[in-house]
Formats: C-alpha cells, structure tokens, sequence
C-alpha cells in the first residue's frame, strides 16, 4: 500500500520481477520506504487545472520572465488544460499523458511544439512530485519522437551582395546591415539604443531585447516588452569592426532617435523591421527568407572564414558551443562539396584501367 487518495481510497504499487525472491526483497525495501515517508505524503486535492494554474501563478510567476510567463500560460490554456484540466491531479495516470500526445500529433503540431507542450507538463508534474502532492510522475519514461535540426539556409554571398546594395543607400541606420555583421537577434536590434555602442572601446553591448507577448487579459491580442535578453549568454558584448563602426558613425549624425533602428524618432519594433526586410529583398531581386536567415548568414560567413567555434558561440550568444557546432558548422552545400572535393583527389581510377 502506498498511500490513499482524496476519498480514502487505497493506492497500490506493484512489484514484477523474473525471481520470486528478488520480488520480495523488492517489496520489503519498498514497504519500509512508504512507511517512514508516508507521513509527509500530502495527496494535492484538486484537478490538474487547478495545480497547473497554482504551479504557474504562484510558484513560477517571480522567478520566470514575462515572455516566459506568457508563453507557459498559451500552452496550457491552448493544449493541456483542454484535455487533461479536469482529470484529478492524484488519478493521472502514464497512459492519459500517451493520450494527450497523440492528441497533439492528431492536430499536426510540428515536433517542437509537441515537445514545448511536454516540457511545460512534465516541469509542473515535477514539481508537484517534489512537493509530495503525487506518488509518481505521470510524465516519467514518456518518449517523444526527436526534433529534427531545421536545415540553414543562409543567403550565398551573392544574394548578400544583392540585399547589401539595396540597403546601404538607406537613408538611416539599416537593421539588415547590424545583422549581417553582428549576428544580432530581431528583438535585440530594435530594443539597441546608440547609448549601447562605445565608440572609444570599439564595443557594442546587447543590454535589452524587445518583443511581442500574447495580451495577458485578451490572448488574441498581442503587447510589446522591452526587456533584458533572454538568457545569460545573450546578455554579451561584441567587438565593434571598422567598417560597421563609420557606417555607425555617419548614421548616428543624421538621427534625433535615441534607437540605432528608428520608427518615427522611437525604437522599430521586429514586426516593423521585418516588412522593411521584406521591401529591401523583393528590390534586390532576393528570394524571400525570414529576418533571423541574416543570422544564420553572419554565422556561416564566420565559419567559412575559420573562425574559432568558440568565439563564435560567444558572439551569437549561445548557451554552448555544441549547439554552435550542430546548427552552423558545414551548413553550407558548397562547404561539403569542397570536403568531398579535397578527399576525391587521393582516387586514382587510372592505374586500375591501365
């Protein structure tokens, strides 16, 4: 006997096992457990709504960001409360979480928003474990399927030339140009003010991010926040090169905004940003790819270069260098047909036919 549930119901565990005796001694080690913790055992009383809603409200709100907060609290009111929030927190079981997944495959998620949805459960049935309000994790052994890694596609150095001609005629500072030399994400460029840039020490700090967040009272409307970037290693400085620092310079003169990237003397927001992309590529004659590919593009022309893996890690901000590795090196199509180029030399197909 484990424990007893709301109703005073007794709670079950089972033991299976090849050998009789293994069992038993098994079993034995496992009643002495329950019995000293059973005391501390506090069965939660509610739904799991009602724990979700509590673990995020109160036990999470303080220590998450806001963004965080929001995006937590789509995915539950989205996904899981819909389907698991009725259900008795005590009384879920590993096959209602099964039940949930496929739920979510039936709706066409991609594997990462299945694997964003999960992550959410799992945390609050962790901590819901850890505060003896269940015996198990319903979440525990789950397996979802692996994610794959979206394949970059970065712009060749001919299309960067293309865009690069359209944008340095721009009046004002363009974000296309801080991407492409800084690897800076959308929201830390519209949130970098020129009080951002040291031009005596040749740095530019990334100190803030701005970005859009469902409407904590109205989810299908959305709000802007400004805040610091979303992990520690976002929070970074970047070496300030010559050539981008007089394009700075020359466009810091002409400005009255206290943001590098203006919209009407005020900070442009990524969705601003993002149309003004869009112009620039359709009048460079260049396919249509999204803001963060300019990312992506900084990154390769880094590697093709040969530039340490670990300073680039560094300049983008990743939390570690194995995801560097695994995004960026070789991305390109031409990188890998040189690699095979450079081992085909060594066959030598004559002396056979000779």
């Amino acid at each position: 006997m484990k424990a007893r549930n709301e109703e005073g119901k007794i709670i079950y565990g089972y033991i299976y096992g090849k050998r009789y005796t293994h069992v038993k001694e098994r079993l034995a080690e496992l009643k002495v457990r329950y019995s000293l913790t059973r005391s501390s055992i506090d069965l939660y009383e509610g739904t799991v709504q009602d724990w979700l809603n509590h673990w995020l409200n109160v036990l999470m709100r303080k220590k998450i960001k806001l963004s965080t907060y929001s995006s937590y609290r789509l995915r539950m009111d989205r996904y899981i409360i819909p389907f698991l929030g009725k259900k008795q927190l005590t009384l879920l079981k590993n096959r209602d979480i099964e039940a949930f997944v496929n739920y979510l495959m039936n709706l066409n998620l991609s594997p990462s928003t299945i694997h964003s949805i999960v992550t959410v459960l799992k945390s609050a049935m962790n901590r819901a474990l850890l505060e003896n309000y269940i015996l198990s994790n319903p979440c525990q052994n789950l397996l979802l399927s692996t994610v794959p890694m979206n394949e970059i596609s970065a712009l060749s150095l001919k299309e960067q030339e293309q865009l690069e001609q359209v944008v340095l005629k721009e009046k004002n500072c363009s974000a296309v140009i801080l991407a492409l030399y800084t690897g800076l994400r959308i929201g830390e460029i519209s949130g970098l003010k020129w009080s951002d840039i040291d031009f005596e020490k040749d740095i530019i700090y990334v100190k803030r991010t701005l970005y859009r967040i469902p409407n904590t009272i109205n989810d299908k409307k959305t709000e802007i926040i400004m805040a610091e970037p979303k992990t520690k290693n976002s929070k970074r400085s970047i070496p300030l090169a010559k050539n981008l620092k007089e394009y700075l310079l020359e466009k810091q003169q002409i400005t009255v905004s206290e943001y590098v990237i203006s919209c009407k003397n005020s900070f442009a927001e990524p969705r601003v940003i993002s149309y003004r992309f869009g112009k620039s590529l359709e009048q460079a004659g260049v396919r249509a790819v999204h803001f963060h590919i300019l990312r992506h593009t900084f990154a390769t022309r880094c590697v093709e270069q040969g530039i340490n893996i670990a300073a680039l890690s560094k300049l983008l901000g990743h939390a570690s260098i194995k995801l560097t590795l695994d995004t960026y090196t070789d991305s390109l199509w031409e990188n890998r047909k040189e690699a095979v180029s450079i081992i085909d030399t060594k066959l030598d197909i004559t002396t056979v036919r000779s």
